[in-house]
């Protein structure tokens, strides 16, 4: 592969990765205020739940644009060590973004069982 083209394909999975890392920002601060308006306020279940499920659908969000970065740097791997690691990565992201993913529908069928 070309220098050039592996040099763009790394800028634009590290593009990637910075509009991840804004997201989970956005989303850490965002839940960071909305619990501090938690504690200072009175504030119905709802209004508390409705919270807890925006912040974790950003941060589905967020590691997804994780996992497309992970996808975008494996296909520039120059060793199977490097792949291997980007692998391992992306696993660990696939893992996270699951189980969260699993959460947030827990989250709403108790809700909707209510």
């Amino acid at each position: 592969m070309s220098s050039v083209i592996i040099d763009i394909v790394h800028y634009v999975g590290v593009a990637i990765e910075c509009m991840a890392v804004l997201i989970i920002a956005y989303a850490s601060v965002e839940a960071f205020v909305s619990t501090l308006r938690v504690l200072l306020a009175q504030v119905p279940p709802e209004d508390r739940r409705l919270r807890f499920l925006r912040f974790l659908r950003l941060l589905v969000v967020g590691l997804t644009f994780e996992l497309a970065a992970d996808l975008v740097h494996i296909t520039i791997a120059r060793s199977w060590e490097e792949l291997g690691h980007v692998a391992v990565i992306a696993g660990l992201r696939t893992f996270l973004a699951f189980f969260l993913d699993r959460d947030l529908h827990g989250v709403n069928r108790e809700h909707d069982m209510v």
